[in-house]
This record gives C-alpha cells, structure tokens and sequence, in this order.
C-alpha cells in the first residue's frame, strides 16, 4: 500500500512528486508513467520557452503561476546546474491594427507586474537587424531551457528523497472505495490512500476510470515547427512573437532560439486526428470518433471555421505558412524552412463549445486530478505542483485529520 500514487511523468507530474515527498518526507509514494522515461510528450515536445507571462488575463491562474513559475524555474536551474537562456522576448507590431492590439498587452504586462519595455521602430532595428515592424515590447525576463532536462532532474530528486518511479506502467483502470484507490496498470496493481493524475493527453479519459463523468472533452491540436538551416543560427537575438490577434485561440508563428543554438519556426495549430498525433499521418479511428461527436468540439470548430482552414492551409502548404513568418522576418526563404518534430497541446473543451484557458482541476474524496495544464504549463510547473499539494494537504486532512498519512509507521509502532 502507497500513502500517494501520482500518474504522468511529465513535468507537472514530475514537480507534484518532488514538492509532495518535500511536505510528506515519511510517506511513500510512487509515480507511474506509461513511456519508457519522462517528458516523452508534452514536455518533451515544445519550444523550450520560459514565458514571462504576458498574454494572460490579471488575477488568472495562468498569470499568477506562470510569473511564479518563471522565477522558480530559473532557480531550479540554478541549483541544479542546467543550462538556460535569459535572452528576452520581443512582440513586433507590423502594422497600424497590431500596433494597437500591443498597446492592450502593453497594459496587460503592466496588470501582470511583469518588466517591459517599449521599442519604437528604430530601436527595435537596434535589437533586430533582420526583424522589420513598426514598434514592439521587449520582454527581459523570458528565456529557453530544455524542459525534459528540468523534468529529469526533477526526478532525480524525487527518487533521492525515497520517492519511486516505475516506467512502462501505463494505467487501464481506476477503482475509488472507501479507503482506498485501486490502480491496475500494464506493470500490475497498485493500492494508494490517495491518488494525483497529470496525465495531460488523456485526463479527461483518467477521470472517467473514477465514474466521474468531465464536463470536458480533451481536443488534440498539433503544433508544428520547422528548423532554420545553421547558418541562421544568429537570424535573431531574441525570441520574436507575432502580436496575437485575440480573436485567435493560439499566439500564432514565432521565432525561438533553442538552447542549442539551432532556431525554430512556429507552431501553427491543427487538429490533430489522433491524441498522440505527432505526424500528420498519424489517425486513430476511435479518437476520430470520439472527437468529431463531440458537441463541444464541434461547436469549437463551426465557431473557429475560419482560422481553423487558414491553420490547416499553412499546414499543407509551406508558401502559406512562410508568408506568417515574412510579416517580420523577410529574409527567410521555403528553402530554409527544414523539418523539425511536432508537438500536440492537450487543450480541454467545455460541453458548451468553449476552450477551457485557464487551469482545471477534477477531484474525488481521494483524487487530485489535473484536468487542463495549458501553455504555459512547463515554465509554471513548480508553482502548479505547489497547487496541488496544498489541494492534496486539505483533502488529506478532511480523511484523516490525526496525519494517518504522515505518521502511519509511528502509529502501528
């Protein structure tokens, strides 16, 4: 018997295990991960990207962790000796329509509490010989890391600390009862006092092994990117967005510059026909099924027709795609734009038709399930698992207000 069993590997999984060793150091908890390591898909498939916070709305979960996480992760870094990148973010404003779309976020990072400051066109040509716009935002405080790295290490400490970790241990079903949650995986059963889930792709499926029936359906969107070629490696200084137009669910086509020093192109956004669809030959028939009778998804398409087909035109067509990109960046060519792996966001719809932007979380009388992590869930990983702790200390307190968990060997003694 696990006083905790945490299921997802990825870095949120990952931080919730470490911090909740740190707050029950006698306790024993597992963590089980289907892959064969951690940070196999979301965390392993992104930009590398340490946000700053600029989009989100004052007073949101996402703002408020996603400033909390960029501080923390950058420590973590520190202490841990993984390299990072405070190389700054510049938003470019290419025309008049944008240019008032990034006084709006200029106020927004200001409600935020987050440092910026203001480029007029010269001085954004100061920044970015080879970026052309009209005005911009500089953003000192975002920065690129490797986010498998930090979940790796993360797992290091969880396992000094006494905390265990099975791979290839995939979960098929879930029973809560009275004392107990029941766990049956591909590696065999487990029994726990209380369960965490971050499991990212499939919550909404995780949550439905506990008869709880979501209000949610997770919708796969492929983001795919492309490489530039090594001798753009120094095309920029900084990572370059777009100004988002807000009528859009996604920020749209950006330059990054990776910790390896190599630069990216993207993402676009496209339904992906499989949840783990990291190919665009990638279908799987009954997750086809499943999402294409889904109310809520189907309102989200009709509602987002428009920009879903100019998403899916630059996805067939690299001309189209590398028109987003020559809005600012002119000197890129077709032919630099090499392939690079995909990634594909977890983003939970409401049976309302509405995509879910903030954080979501579905608990039982002994589960923790994290429902929806959107971007930017890695840079705010540390203060999320934070979260749940504190969500996993209240209702561990309501089951056993004597700290059964906690001091259970002193109390068989």
């Amino acid at each position: 018997m696990y006083d905790f069993v945490i299921i997802g590997g990825g870095i949120v999984g990952m931080s919730t295990a470490m911090q909740l060793i740190q707050a029950y150091p006698e306790s024993k908890i597992l963590l089980l991960e289907k892959e064969s390591g951690p940070a196999k898909h979301q965390t392993g498939h992104n930009s590398g990207v340490i946000h700053a916070g600029v989009y989100y709305t004052p007073g949101s979960l996402k703002a408020k962790f996603c400033l909390e996480g960029n501080r923390a992760t950058k420590a973590f870094c520190d202490q841990h000796g993984i390299r990072y990148d405070e190389c700054g973010k510049l938003l470019v404003a290419t025309n008049d329509i944008e240019m008032e779309r990034m006084k709006a976020l200029w106020d927004r990072t200001a409600a935020n509490g987050i440092e910026r400051h203001w480029l007029s066109a010269d001085e954004l040509r100061e920044r970015e010989p080879n970026i052309v716009g009209i005005g911009g935002i500089f953003v000192p405080s975002s920065g690129i890391v490797n986010y498998a790295e930090v979940t790796a290490a993360m797992a290091c400490e969880f396992r000094r600390m006494g905390g265990e970790i099975r791979y290839d241990s995939e979960v098929t079903s879930l029973g809560e009862w009275p004392n107990e949650i029941v766990i049956q995986s591909r590696s065999g059963e487990y029994k726990a006092r209380f369960l965490v889930t971050c499991s990212g792709l499939m919550a909404d499926r995780v949550v439905r092994m506990l008869d709880v029936e979501p209000d949610f359906i997770i919708c796969p969107f492929r983001g795919e990117y492309y490489l530039l070629p090594e001798q753009h490696n120094q095309i920029v200084n900084h990572l370059i967005y777009p100004i988002p137009d807000p009528s859009m669910p996604f920020l749209g086509v950006h330059l990054t510059r990776m910790i390896d020093g190599t630069v990216t192109v993207g993402p676009n956004a496209v339904l992906a026909m499989k949840r783990e669809g990291y190919r665009k030959s990638d279908i799987s028939i009954s997750d086809m099924v499943e999402m294409f009778t889904s109310l809520g998804i189907l309102k989200v398409l009709k509602a987002n027709l428009r920009p879903g087909l100019t998403e899916m035109k630059n996805s067939l067509f690299k001309g189209q795609y590398l028109k987003e990109v020559q809005k600012y960046c002119p000197s890129v060519t077709k032919a630099d734009l090499k392939p690079y792996p995909a990634g594909v966001r977890a983003q939970a719809v409401s049976k309302q038709g509405k995509l879910i932007d903030d954080f979501l979380f579905v608990n039982t009388k002994r589960s923790v399930n994290v429902c929806n992590a959107p971007s930017p869930a890695a840079t705010s990983a540390i203060p999320i698992g934070a979260h749940i702790v504190a969500k996993v200390k209240e209702q561990v307190g309501e089951l056993s207000p004597v700290g059964v968990f906690v001091d259970r060997e002193k109390a068989s003694a």
